[in-house]
C-alpha cells in the first residue's frame, strides 16, 4: 500500500539533506609565514642553510597555492627539514600547523602553534590562530581574552580588531562590529577580514546593495578568495537568485576545493535538486576534511537512498547515529528505508517514534506532517502482516487437520482391508478341514445305473382282438 507519491517521498528522505547549512560567518584561514629575517626578537641566530629551506618551502607552498594543487606531505617534509636543521626556527612550527590545519587536524595544528610560540613569543599568528581556533569551536570568552592580549602587545594590529569585529557581528552588536571593522581597515586598509565583517553585516542586516558594494572593493584585493565568491553568493540567495548564487558557490569550490562552506551549500543545492551523484561528489569533499560530520554522513545516506543504494544508505545512518544520536532526522531516513525498501515496517515503526519523540511529541509537528503518513501507512502494514500471519497459520492447521483426517481413514481403511483378507483365509482354512481325504469321490469309478422293470405279458383272452 503506498500512499505517497515518489516525489514526496523524496522530499521526506531530504528534510535531513537540507537541514545542512553552512554558516555565514568567516573561516579561519592562517596564512604561510613569510621567510624569516634574522633581527626579529629571535632567540638565536637562524643558521644560513635552515634560513634556505625555510625559504624553498615558502616559495613551493606559493607556487603550488596558484596551482591549486597543494602537496601537504611534499610541503611538510620541506618545513620539517628546516627544523631538523635549526630547531629554534619557529615560523617553520607555524608552517607546520597551518598545514595542518589545512587538512582538519586541529589538534596537531594547535600542538605547533603553541610550540611556535614557546620558541618565539612575539610570533603573534600563531597567537591569532589559537585564539579563531578557540573562537571557531564557539569558545567565545577564551578568543576575546587572546585578542585583547594581542591588542594590548599590538594596538595597531588589524586582524585582532577584524576578528573582535566578527564576534560583535555574530553576537547581534551590528555598531560595534562595523566600528571595530573600520579600526582594522584603518591599520591595514587591504584587511581581507574586516572587508568580509563589513559585507555579512550588510547582509544579516539585509542592505545586499551595500554588501555588494563592498565585495566589489574586496575582490580588487584578492580574486582567488574563496570566502569572497561564497559570501557573494550568499547575497544572491538573500536576492532570491539561486542560479547565480549556485555560479558563485561553484567558484568558490574550483578556488578551493577544502573550502567547506561551499561544499556544503552546493551538496545542499544538489539534494534539492534531486542530483544524488552531485550531492554525494560534494559531500564526500566535506567527509575528507570534516570525517567526523555527523550531518554529512546523513546526506550522504540521504544521496546513497536517491541512487538506489539503501544498504549503502543504511550504513552511513549507522555511522551518523554514532557520531550524533540526537539528529533527529536519522531514524526518518532510516525509517523510510526500512518500511519502504526492507519490508520491515515494525522496525520502520520505532524509529519515526523515536524521532517524534526527538521532537517533541506528535504536538510538536503539524498534522500533515509526512511522518504521520508514514507511521499510518506503516501500522497498515504490520496489521496486514499480521493478518497474513494469521491466516496463513489458520491454513496451515486446517491442512494439518485434512492431513490427520485423511491418514486416520486411510489407516481405518487399511486396517479393514487387513482384517476382510485375515477372515477370508479363515473361511478358506475352515472349508479345507470340513473334507477328509478318504471319502473324496474317485475319478475311476463309475455310478451303478437305475434299470427299467421289464413289461409283463397281458395273457387276457379279452383283450386280444
Amino acid at each position: 500500500m503506498d500512499i505517497l507519491t515518489t516525489p514526496r517521498a523524496h522530499a521526506v528522505a531530504s528534510l535531513a539533506a537540507l537541514s545542512l547549512v553552512a554558516c555565514a560567518g568567516l573561516e579561519h584561514r592562517s596564512e604561510i609565514a613569510q621567510p624569516v629575517t634574522l633581527s626579529d626578537g629571535a632567540p638565536q641566530e637562524v643558521n644560513s642553510r635552515a634560513k634556505r629551506l625555510f625559504e624553498d618551502a615558502v616559495k613551493a607552498y606559493e607556487t603550488q597555492k596558484r596551482s591549486n594543487l597543494v602537496a601537504y606531505p611534499a610541503l611538510e617534509a620541506k618545513f620539517q627539514a628546516a627544523l631538523a636543521e635549526d630547531p629554534n626556527l619557529a615560523e617553520a612550527d607555524y608552517n607546520l600547523g597551518v598545514l595542518a590545519e589545512r587538512q582538519g587536524k586541529k589538534e596537531e595544528a594547535v600542538d605547533h602553534y603553541q610550540t611556535a610560540l614557546k620558541k618565539k613569543p612575539s610570533l603573534k599568528e600563531a597567537s591569532e590562530n589559537l585564539a579563531v581556533i578557540a573562537q571557531n569551536e564557539g569558545r567565545i570568552p577564551e578568543a576575546v581574552r587572546a585578542y585583547e592580549s594581542i591588542l594590548a602587545a599590538y594596538p595597531d594590529d588589524a586582524g585582532a580588531h577584524a576578528r573582535l569585529a566578527e564576534i560583535y557581528r555574530l553576537s547581534g552588536d551590528h555598531d560595534r562590529a562595523m566600528e571595530m571593522a573600520r579600526l582594522a581597515l584603518m591599520r591595514e586598509p587591504k584587511s581581507l577580514t574586516a572587508q568580509k565583517v563589513m559585507m555579512l553585516s550588510y547582509l544579516d542586516r539585509k542592505q545586499t546593495s551595500l554588501a555588494k558594494l563592498v565585495a566589489q572593493k574586496a575582490l580588487k584585493i584578492d580574486e582567488s578568495d574563496p570566502e569572497l565568491y561564497y559570501t557573494i553568493g550568499l547575497i544572491f540567495l538573500t536576492e532570491r537568485e539561486p542560479g547565480k548564487a549556485q555560479q558563485q558557490f561553484k567558484k568558490a569550490g574550483e578556488l578551493r576545493p577544502d573550502y567547506l562552506p561551499a561544499q556544503v551549500m552546493l551538496a545542499k543545492t544538489a539534494l534539492q535538486q534531486e542530483d544524488y551523484p552531485g550531492a554525494e561528489q560534494h559531500l564526500r569533499r566535506i567527509l575528507q576534511v570534516s570525517g567526523k560530520n555527523a550531518q554529512a554522513h546523513l546526506d550522504l545516506g540521504v544521496a546513497y537512498k536517491g541512487q538506489g543504494a539503501y544498504d549503502k544508505a543504511l550504513q552511513e545512518y549507522d555511522i551518523a547515529e554514532e557520531l550524533n544520536p540526537q539528529l533527529a532526522a536519522i531514524y526518518l531516513n532510516r525509517g523510510i528505508i526500512l518500511h519502504r525498501q526492507k519490508d520491515s515496517p515494525e522496525k520502520a515503526l520505532e524509529n519515526y517514534k523515536k524521532y517524534l519523540l526527538m521532537l517533541g511529541g506528535a504536538v510538536a509537528l503539524p498534522a500533515d506532517a509526512p511522518v504521520f503518513a508514514l507511521m499510518n501507512e506503516a501500522e497498515q502494514l504490520v496489521q496486514a502482516k499480521a493478518d497474513g500471519k494469521r491466516t496463513e497459520e489458520e491454513a496451515k492447521r486446517l491442512e494439518l487437520a485434512q492431513k490427520a483426517q485423511q491418514a486416520k481413514l486411510k489407516e481405518a481403511e487399511e486396517r479393514e482391508r487387513r482384517d476382510q483378507e485375515l477372515e477370508n483365509d479363515k473361511l478358506k482354512g475352515a472349508a479345507a478341514s470340513s473334507t477328509p481325504s478318504s471319502e473324496k469321490p474317485s475319478r475311476d469309478r463309475v455310478a451303478p445305473q437305475a434299470t427299467a422293470p421289464k413289461e409283463e405279458p397281458n395273457d387276457d383272452p379279452s383283450e386280444k382282438r
